[in-house]
């Protein structure tokens, strides 16, 4: 069910929030937590579309929060709020909870907190998304110090790896990134070979994309867990392509140069395929929505800081090249 409600306020929203429960035979019960999503007119679909995909798995009340400020004097004078109220799984967007949009016009969009603050569940954790351009400093933003979780994106930003400096600068417990987020099957193949085969690692390199934050995050996570000197060398990608790690037997080296299946090959084993596929918003959403206690492997590697990764002392042989599967 939908309700739009035009220069309303959030205790009409509340009231619509019910009235729409109602009508549609849907428990309040059941929400785990509320996601409050900021963002603008042009990216609001998107960004709903991966919450909602993500609600499957971790029912959610979704506060879209649209500002739109104006461009003259007299826009910005006209304060309003307008809501869309979606419930029900028939509801365009409403996921599995409830959805609701604010567009914030006028001088309204500089004060989202007094709008969300009665609006999230009672009792329940929240967790603050920027999917595009976040607050130089997320946990004193007023909207992030409602939350328990603040997830932002840097590559999103105009200069995604001079993002990871400016996270690291301010990082609170409750930070995150989706750049971190996108290796996490990297780290855990990288973590089971390693298991598997006892060896001293001597260096290490990661290949990817010039600006990808996450290849730049993954060096940064090598040189704090295996304290070695970590080689960022550029491709052509898509995203993140190879990792080696160098050892006396030879070169652990995980390979994916198409963006979905990669090859692992270690040092007297059989080589092995591993789907390494580029995951959806939606998944790396629902991924950030599964634990809301500080991320503390991330906090230490972002604050390794990108200076400390080395750029290669010549060209990759084209021997070695072929050694990782390309």
């Amino acid at each position: 069910m939908n309700i739009d409600l035009t220069d309303t306020t959030s205790s009409q929203i509340n009231s619509g929030l019910v009235r729409a429960r109602r009508a549609s035979g849907s428990p309040a019960v059941g929400m785990v937590l509320t996601l409050v999503i900021v963002t603008d007119e042009g990216n609001h679909y998107d960004a709903l579309k991966a919450a909602s995909e993500a609600s499957k798995e971790h029912p959610a009340r979704i506060l879209v929060v649209i500002k739109r400020p104006g461009r003259s004097p007299r826009e910005k004078a006209a304060a309003r709020l307008d809501a869309e109220v979606r419930v029900g799984g028939g509801a365009e967007g409403a996921g599995t909870g409830e959805t609701v949009l604010l567009r914030l016009h006028g001088e309204l969009a500089a004060h989202a907190y007094s709008v969300v603050l009665p609006l999230l569940l009672p009792d329940a954790p929240t967790v603050v998304w920027w999917p595009g351009e976040a607050p130089a400093h997320p946990a004193d933003d007023l909207l992030g110090t409602l939350a328990q979780r603040r997830i932002t994106d840097a590559a999103t930003a105009e200069d995604p790896v001079g993002a990871l400096g400016s996270r690291a600068a301010v990082y609170a417990p409750g930070d995150t990134d989706l750049a971190w987020t996108r290796i996490t099957p990297w780290r855990s193949v990288l973590a089971a070979a390693l298991d598997q085969k006892d060896a001293t690692i001597t260096g290490a390199s990661v290949e990817g994309e010039e600006y990808n934050p996450s290849a730049e995050l993954l060096g940064m996570w090598l040189t704090e867990r295996l304290a070695v000197p970590v080689e960022r060398r550029i491709s052509d990608g898509p995203g993140i392509t190879a990792v080696r790690l160098a050892t006396a037997d030879g070169v652990i080296c995980l390979d994916r140069p198409d963006g979905s299946l990669a090859k692992l090959a270690v040092p007297g084993q059989p080589d092995r395929h591993v789907a390494l596929h580029r995951r959806a918003t939606a998944e790396l959403i629902a991924e950030e929505l599964r634990r809301l206690d500080p991320d503390e492997a991330y906090a230490h590697a972002v604050r390794v800081g990108v200076g400390r990764l080395q750029a290669p002392a010549a060209p990759v042989p084209e021997a070695v090249a072929e050694d990782g599967g390309s």
